[in-house]
């Protein structure tokens, strides 16, 4: 871990600001045209709906919804739905390209997208819930197709509202469309291995990254923050390794045990309702972040590191099952500390990775064993990391800047191939 990154300003980022910095960093390093660079750093499309959901009450609310789609020149847009209260329009498009970059590190034929309603999906009924979904997919069911966009689960999304999604577009056309969107029940065309894949490979990311630096992972420790599907799986898969997973967290709070957590016993808790019920072995949810740890994966929400808690931090890899956790300002100080990064393009890439996989068995109609899910997905992520780290190495850059290289090249050689720039 050698040599600098560009100083990145000290101002507060969102995270559309983020990506839109983290774009200009890899384009020093890159002989791209400027005009291939200000398209990438600006979604090609963003859709604003407003749409009715009947209420259990029989009250009408109207909520509002984004999907908003980055760029194309590669093939059609790919990207999640969360339904989240915090969601805004700047967020959905960074994180729209994020999806593109995130796309072109795996070398998956797809742009970026991304979608969200801003609701607090545990304030509704499961009717409402499925009212909502039917709802948001029928009013951006005009920019979406397995051909043009193809939707998956994100943040408080699950297969179940994947399920509701699909079967409105297949209604709305007529025919069985299982294409249109990923992350579905197995039943209805999902892909074996789908709702684990984002954090086996993040796992398989760590245990490349391991083996460059020299760390064991029979005894290494790890901490997680954020115990959802990503972060729960990461877990496990590390103590699979023989990693020690000494602390996890979720909205409620945190648990550390410097020995190491029981995590059948969390995963008990958590399912029951509260991660905390586990014991008294509590911390504040912030310190998790700054533990004496090997590993640390931040697997909730964007820009919890930021340039005020990382000098404090410890950890040896941080794997970013999230997106967009670590702001450019953070990364600099990481970076200057000896911190190896693994990027959110190339740490949960494995989720979009096995949704690939499942869009291509809906269209082919020729489905794969779990075990065929996994081997496919742990080529590809061997593959995406060893050549962002030949990257970061022949250019003495960060992993993040190497990712964003591999991506920003591909990206400009399809749009040159299609006559855009």
């Amino acid at each position: 871990m050698s040599l600098s990154l560009t100083r990145s300003s000290t101002h507060a980022h969102g995270p559309y600001e983020m990506v839109q910095e983290q774009i200009e960093r890899a384009a020093e390093h890159l002989g791209i045209p400027r005009n291939a660079v200000e398209i990438m750093k600006r979604p090609k499309r963003a859709l604003i709906v407003h749409f009715p959901v009947k209420m259990d009450d029989g009250t009408i609310r109207v909520f509002e919804g984004y999907r908003v789609q980055h760029n194309d020149a590669i093939g059609p847009t790919k990207g999640g739905i969360r339904f989240h209260p915090g969601v805004t329009l700047d967020e959905v498009k960074a994180l729209s390209m994020w999806m593109t970059f995130k796309c072109g590190v795996a070398g998956l034929p797809y742009g970026g997208a991304k979608g969200g309603v801003v609701v607090d999906p545990h304030s509704l009924s499961e009717g409402e819930l499925e009212r909502l979904s039917r709802g948001y997919m029928e009013a951006v069911a005009q920019v979406v197709g397995p051909d043009k966009d193809i939707p998956a689960p994100d943040v408080y999304t699950n297969p179940q509202v994947m399920g509701w999604m699909m079967d409105t577009f297949s209604r709305l056309h007529g025919t069985f469309t299982p294409g249109v969107i990923t992350g579905k029940p197995v039943v209805i065309g999902g892909s074996l291995g789908r709702s684990d894949a984002t954090g086996r490979g993040c796992v398989t990311a760590i245990a490349e990254a391991a083996k460059d630096i020299g760390l064991q992972l029979q005894g290494a420790s790890a901490a997680v923050q954020g115990f959802g599907n990503a972060g729960r799986t990461a877990a496990e898969l590390l103590a699979d390794l023989g990693c020690k997973v000494v602390a996890v967290s979720d909205s409620k709070g945190a648990l550390y045990d410097p020995s190491g957590l029981d995590l059948p016993r969390v995963i008990k808790a958590k399912e029951a309702g509260n991660l905390l019920d586990y014991g008294p072995q509590r911390i504040d949810s912030s310190e998790l972040l700054e533990l004496d740890v090997d590993i640390l994966i931040p697997a909730a929400l964007e820009g919890v590191i930021t340039g005020a808690n990382a000098p404090r931090i410890k950890a040896r890899i941080v794997a970013e099952a999230a997106n967009g956790p670590t702001t450019p300002e953070a990364d600099q100080i990481l970076y200057d500390n000896g911190i190896m990064v693994i990027p959110d393009i190339l740490a949960n890439s494995g989720g979009v990775t096995v949704s690939y996989f499942e869009w291509v068995q809906n269209l082919t109609n020729d489905y794969w064993s779990e075990d065929e899910v996994n081997r496919r997905l742990h080529r590809a992520m061997v593959k995406a990391y060893r050549q962002v780290r030949q990257t970061a190495d022949r250019h003495q850059v960060d992993l993040r800047t190497a990712a964003f290289m591999i991506a920003m090249q591909r990206v400009y050689e399809a749009m040159k191939a299609r006559g855009w720039v």
